[in-house]
């Protein structure tokens, strides 16, 4: 884990210090949006218009945030239209890593061996983290967002006007959209990044504060989807898929590399139930690899893993009937 400092690479952890042991996430720097015509968005500047093959998504398979991504472009069809480089899922001293003799790692655009050339191309003199996702725009030559929320909602709806594009396929619905923004909010703190201020807190009471609001969330959820399919509507929302690339990631991995061990998912009977119905969605399994998802946590986080040990376990099994169609 390291940052960029005015264009140079720095092989540097959270300093937690500064915030009492507390883990907080740096904000996204990029955040123009890709439109229908190329008008601007809510925020950054216009001019990327969507166009079919103009965009290229740079993610890592381990990481919940470009997970997010992943699952929406499957979804709404846009494989023919946005093309896809995957990161190595060891990410060392040199953040993240491509492989340019391994087709499955390749930067395929710029055949760039480290991410953080990614972001030095578009800014050579950038400063700050190096994360997935990154939406690349070719014809600019620039990143136009590195905030996976919004990527998301970009993919939802920009390129509805291609060919082959699901447009029927609503995962913001505007009736909706009050519930999913108070839902993805209380998720996103406790959950999403909750899970994070527990593993990365260099302080006991900064980690049990986290534990507690991550298992007050879930036990929440669980009573929530009990007689409910999904979290808002009768259709998985955002609100569906950004809880699920944490849930996927729970008994792997953060039960016992972040110390999130009141209980593990697979002892929600409700919510790993709900889990198993995501997953199960057509185009969504493709998108998941406990194999990298594994590695990369065990491997890189050094700090919290110094021995850099995998474990072999647990078994999972996503693929198991999870009787929630009569639900709506």
């Amino acid at each position: 884990m390291g940052l960029l400092i005015e264009g140079q690479w720095h092989d540097q952890w959270y300093d937690t210090d500064k915030t009492g042991g507390r883990f907080e996430r740096e904000k996204a720097r990029f955040r123009h949006w890709v439109t229908p015509d190329g008008s601007p968005g809510p925020s950054g500047q216009g001019g990327f218009p969507a166009e079919s093959g103009r965009y290229h998504l740079y993610v890592s398979m381990a990481c919940p945030w470009a997970h997010r991504t992943l699952i929406v472009r499957a979804l709404k069809g846009l494989a023919p239209h946005i093309s896809v480089s995957v990161v190595h899922p060891d990410m060392l001293e040199n953040g993240w890593e491509f492989r340019p003799d391994d087709e499955r790692y390749r930067d395929h655009l710029h055949n760039h061996r480290f991410l953080h050339q990614v972001y030095t191309r578009a800014v050579p003199d950038y400063s700050g983290r190096v994360t997935v996702p990154v939406l690349w725009d070719r014809r600019r030559d620039t990143i136009v967002s590195n905030e996976s929320a919004e990527i998301i909602r970009m993919f939802n709806s920009a390129f509805d006007g291609l060919a082959g594009v699901r447009s029927d396929l609503d995962i913001y619905p505007e009736p909706l959209r009050a519930e999913i923004e108070r839902i993805n909010q209380r998720v996103y703190d406790t959950v999403n990044n909750g899970v994070y201020k527990a593993g990365f807190a260099t302080v006991q009471d900064q980690y049990a504060r986290a534990y507690h609001a991550l298992f007050e969330t879930l036990d929440w959820l669980e009573a929530r989807l009990s007689d409910r399919r999904y979290l808002v509507g009768r259709q998985p929302t955002e609100a569906d898929w950004r809880l699920f690339t944490t849930l996927i990631r729970f008994d792997a991995v953060y039960y016992s590399h972040f110390k999130c061990n009141r209980q593990r998912l697979a002892d929600f009977p409700v919510l790993s139930a709900y889990l198993r119905d995501l997953y199960q969605t057509p185009g969504v399994r493709e998108t998941v690899s406990i194999g990298q998802i594994k590695r990369h946590y065990y491997v890189s986080q050094r700090t919290i893993n110094p021995t850099q040990i995998v474990p072999e376990g647990p078994q999972l099994d996503f693929e198991a009937a999870h009787g929630r169609e009569t639900l709506v």
